[in-house]
C-alpha cells in the first residue's frame, strides 16, 4: 500500500506540477483508481515516446535519401537546385501526384498502366453497382408506391368498418332495449293474467261462462234458428187457425216463463264478461 502512495503521489505531482496536488479523499478506493491511472499514463507516456523516436529515426532516413538524391541528380543529370524551368517543375509535381494517387511504387509505365487499368476496372464495377443499385432503388420504389397504395385502402377500410362498427352497436343497443321492454311487457302480462285467473277462480267462474264458450252457445244458437226457419215456414199456413183458449194460455205461459229464464241466463253472462273486460 505504502509503494502504490508513493507512486501516485509522483504521478500526481508530475502531472501538476508547480500548480500543487488539490486535496481529495485519501482512501483504498481513491489510491486504487489513481494507481491504474498513474500506470495507463506511463504506458501511453513509453508508447508516445517509443512513436516520437520512430519518427525521429525516419526523418533522418528521409533527410538522407533526399541528400543522397540531391547529389545524383547533381552529378548525374548536372541539375542544380532551381536549374529545373517552371513548367518542367509543375510537370514533375503532377506526377508525383499522379503516382501518389495510383499509389504506385515508380513513375514508369510498367507502373502507371496496370494502376490506370485498375483504376479503369474499379470505375466499371462501381457504375455497374450504381446501375444495379439503380434498378433496386426502382423496385425498392414500386414496392413503396404500391404499399402506400395499400395503405390508404386499408385505412379508408377500417375507416368503413368503424362506421359500420358503430352502426352495428347502435342497432345491437335498441334491440337490446326493445328485448328489455319485451321482457318486461311479458313479465307484466304474465303477471296480469296470472291476477286475472285467480280473480276468477275466486269468483269461481264456470267453463261455460267464458268468451268461447258464449261465442259457441251463439253458433249454435244461429244454427238452431237456421234450422228451425223451414220449420217456421211450414206452421205459417196454421197461424191463421183459432187454437182452444185453454191450450193456447198455457203454452204462452211456458213459452214466456222459457223467454224470462233465457233472458235472465244472458244477462247474467253479459254482467259477468263486462266485468271481466274491466
Amino acid at each position: 500500500m505504502c509503494e502504490k502512495n508513493k507512486r501516485v503521489s509522483r504521478w500526481l505531482e508530475t502531472v501538476f506540477g508547480t500548480e500543487g496536488v488539490p486535496e481529495f479523499e485519501v482512501n483504498t478506493r481513491t489510491i486504487e483508481l489513481l494507481d491504474q491511472l498513474a500506470q495507463i499514463s506511463d504506458l501511453r507516456c513509453k508508447e508516445v515516446t517509443l512513436l516520437t523516436d520512430d519518427y525521429r529515426h525516419k526523418a533522418a532516413e528521409y533527410s538522407s535519401d533526399a541528400t543522397h538524391l540531391q547529389e545524383v541528380l547533381h552529378q548525374g543529370a548536372g541539375l542544380q537546385p532551381g536549374s529545373v524551368a517552371k513548367s518542367t517543375s509543375d510537370l514533375l509535381s503532377v506526377l508525383e501526384g499522379t503516382s501518389e494517387v495510383l499509389k504506385v511504387r515508380d513513375t514508369s509505365m510498367g507502373s502507371f498502366v496496370p494502376a490506370i487499368n485498375k483504376l479503369t476496372n474499379d470505375l466499371a464495377e462501381a457504375e455497374k453497382t450504381d446501375r444495379k443499385l439503380g434498378q433496386e432503388l426502382a423496385a425498392v420504389r414500386k414496392k413503396m408506391a404500391a404499399t402506400m397504395i395499400l395503405r390508404k385502402k386499408l385505412q379508408e377500410d377500417l375507416k368503413k368498418i368503424a362506421q359500420v362498427q358503430q352502426v352495428e352497436a347502435a342497432t345491437a343497443e335498441e334491440r337490446l332495449l326493445n328485448m328489455d321492454f319485451m321482457k318486461n311487457k311479458s313479465r307484466d302480462l304474465t303477471c296480469r293474467n296470472k291476477m286475472a285467473q285467480d280473480k276468477l277462480a275466486s269468483r269461481q267462474m264456470k267453463d261455460s261462462l267464458t268468451h268461447q264458450a258464449i261465442m259457441q252457445l251463439a253458433e249454435k244458437i244461429t244454427a238452431l234458428k237456421q234450422e228451425i226457419a223451414p220449420l217456421k215456414k211450414k206452421l205459417e199456413p196454421y197461424n191463421d187457425l183459432s187454437p182452444s183458449p185453454a191450450l193456447a194460455r198455457v203454452a204462452i205461459e211456458e213459452v214466456k216463463r222459457e223467454l224470462e229464464a233465457l233472458d235472465a241466463a244472458l244477462e247474467q253472462k253479459v254482467d259477468l264478461m263486462n266485468t271481466l273486460s274491466r
